[in-house]
């Protein structure tokens, strides 16, 4: 977690100085052949308010500390999302604020008593990208969702399950598609539907593919 912590740290603090490839457009100005208006167009496409995130990710881990131990955790899933906001903020923490839900359809967790399958949904999770103008967009996020499984997790608890917690990662532009990688603290509890709620903590790396579209 320390090392994912550092990398987006640097991420953040060198994304101002990154440079785009940048291409000049020219077009003809008005019916007079001889004048042009120059655009600067960059390979970059900036998630703008009122646009829209498509994106499929996956992401796997392993328990951590202070929960139930020797448990991983492997899951894939299909984000939509709007961007709420311009940019807001004073200096480096200057960014745009974009609301997601998650479908997952895939969900497996890894115990010691056997591989449990299940799904789940994440109706919320807020996410503040960077406004750095660059290809690399450094980001904040907390969600969660519920989790459905075909046995208890962990072992005699609950099948019905609450992942939540807070993610910190990159978006890397190529035209209108980006990359994102991720580190995540997941924990995972019933949260109080039975008596004994042990939890599992997970720190995971998740990778995606995503989609900006502006909405004209």
């Amino acid at each position: 977690m320390r090392t994912a912590f550092l990398v987006f740290v640097a991420a953040l603090l060198a994304a101002p100085v990154a440079r785009t490839q940048v291409r000049r457009e020219i077009v003809p100005s008005g019916n007079d052949p001889d004048p042009v208006v120059v655009h600067d167009v960059s390979g970059d496409v900036q998630a703008e308010q009122g646009g829209e995130e498509i994106q499929t990710w996956s992401s796997t881990g392993h328990s951590a500390v202070n929960g139930t131990d020797h448990t991983a955790v492997w899951n894939l899933g299909i984000r939509y999302g709007v961007i709420l906001t311009g940019p807001h903020g004073p200096g480096l923490l200057r960014g745009r604020l974009e609301y997601a839900v998650d479908a997952v359809p895939v969900y497996v967790i890894f115990q010691p008593s056997g591989p449990v399958y299940g799904a789940g949904v994440n109706p919320f999770a807020f996410k503040w990208m960077f406004a750095t103008h660059r290809r690399v967009t450094p980001y904040f996020e907390f969600g969660g969702g519920v989790i459905f499984t075909t046995r208890e997790v962990p072992p005699g608890i609950s099948n019905i399950n609450f992942g939540s917690g807070p993610a910190i990662g990159v978006n890397i532009g190529h035209g209108k598609t980006h990359w994102s990688m991720e580190a995540r603290w997941l924990h995972i509890s019933d949260a109080g539907l039975t008596a004994d709620n042990p939890g599992i903590n997970v720190i995971q790396l998740r990778a995606g593919i995503g989609w900006f579209r502006h909405k004209e």
